[in-house]
């Protein structure tokens, strides 16, 4: 018994530090791709695109990595895909042509996959009364996000970018050797799944699960997308340098990593329709405060004129930053309990459409940032769009449980 609970901790330990870095590498154009963009000359466009591109390759082999997973264990497929990325991550080094950078970048991407794998993999470790608080734990990994916030910008500022990709290229080699070392195989754990592929996707005929990908777009796709975002942000918006830039975006990525376990048990305890109830009102709010852009005003006062400005300011941008952080920690959390209280005998299939779905939402949406301020010139225009967004699930949500809400109030009065 203490054998196998020996297992149990060191596959644990050593898959959420394999995806910790895993996730770093998948979030390195953050950072990677301000001094690219002003070497190249990249629009905001073009920025959104390069920095969005290894999540799209991250999000389409989910399904596909799962099912490997499932078949052959998530021991041979997480060190192979770990492996498979070396090469492209360093790589990056050499690129010259913007499009040498997209398509490495799209390799680069797999890494993100990662999280399809180690997910069953470590469940299956575990009893089912302690497989949600292993996920939780695994799940922090998302925090590799903020690994790279804090290591990326001074790697840069003391030999180059073209330093940054080697460095994590050999950060990814040995972290693959370490998975490999500290983890453990049980033939047990592998199944074969006879449903195909197609059989798989009629899940998109029930209407519940267009809204838990609508919402996981929001708290999920929304989080990535500001990860990949909020560097620059810093530095175009309030002329910060990359370190401190990198710094303060970590403030969002951080809490948006480590705090899904505990949206877990929140949702556990809660249930999973009031969580994410409040976890996007608390998003309207900020999304909407943050939406605000900086203005200067002049009023015509009985006195005179007198100069107004209206805007938000670094540091409340960061403490609001930091509230959606935790926000979309608690709700990526939530808006799985709903798969998981809805679809027992289905939660793989649908939890692998639901994940796309929000990585989906984590490419497009930078994309959208960028064309936003191309087209329009305001920078806060991004947290418009997630403004907007935000609203839909609301309105969804508020439209789709209202049948549901009255049956319980009925049944309640019944019982008094």
């Amino acid at each position: 018994m203490a054998s196998n609970q020996g297992r149990q901790i060191s596959v644990l330990a050593s898959s959420t530090f394999a995806f910790t870095i895993c996730f770093a590498v998948w979030m390195m154009f953050a950072v990677l791709g301000i001094p690219i963009k002003a070497q190249l000359g990249l629009n905001e466009t073009q920025f959104g695109l390069l920095a969005a591109t290894p999540v799209l390759t991250g999000s389409l082999v989910r399904v596909p990595l799962g099912i490997w997973t499932d078949r052959f264990g998530g021991r041979i497929v997480l060190f192979v895909l770990m492996l498979s990325t070396v090469v492209p991550i360093y790589l990056i080094s050499y690129a010259t042509e913007y499009w040498h950078f997209l398509v490495l970048g799209l390799f680069v991407g797999v890494a993100g996959g990662s999280f399809s794998v180690g997910t069953p993999y470590v469940a299956r470790w575990f009893p089912k009364n302690r497989q949600g608080l292993a996920m939780g734990i695994f799940g922090a990994g998302n925090s590799g996000s903020a690994l790279t916030k804090f290591v990326a910008p001074s790697i840069i500022a003391a030999f180059g970018w073209q330093f940054l990709p080697k460095v994590y290229a050999v950060a990814m080699l040995v972290t693959a050797v370490v998975f490999w070392l500290f983890s453990f195989s049980d033939k047990s754990h592998t199944v074969t799944s006879n449903v195909s592929f197609m059989e798989q996707m009629k899940v998109l005929k029930d209407p519940r699960v267009w809204r838990y990908c609508q919402y996981y777009s929001v708290v999920f796709g929304g989080y990535v997308a500001l990860a990949l975002w909020m560097t620059k942000y810093y530095v175009s918006e309030y002329g910060f340098d990359m370190k401190l830039a990198a710094l303060l975006a970590a403030c969002f990525s951080l809490p948006g990593g480590v705090l899904r376990a505990l949206g877990g048990w929140i949702a556990d305890k809660y249930g999973a329709y009031k969580v994410t109830w409040w976890v996007m009102w608390v998003c309207w709010v900020c999304f909407f405060l943050l939406s605000y852009p900086q203005t200067d005003m002049v009023i015509r006062t009985v006195k005179g004129e007198m100069n107004v400005h209206i805007g938000v300011s670094p540091v409340m941008f960061t403490v609001l930053l930091f509230v959606v952080g935790v926000a979309t920690a608690i709700g990526k959390a939530s808006v799985f309990k709903f798969i998981s209280d809805d679809f027992t005998h289905n939660i793989g299939a649908v939890s692998g459409v639901v994940g796309l779905a929000g990585g989906l939402g984590g490419f497009i949406l930078p994309i959208m940032f960028g064309a936003l301020v191309d087209i329009t010139g305001v920078r806060s225009s991004a947290f418009m769009l997630l403004y907007g967004t935000v609203c839909v699930s609301l309105v969804w949500m508020h439209y789709s449980f209202r049948p549901e809400r009255a049956m319980a109030a009925r049944a309640a009065h019944a019982m008094v």
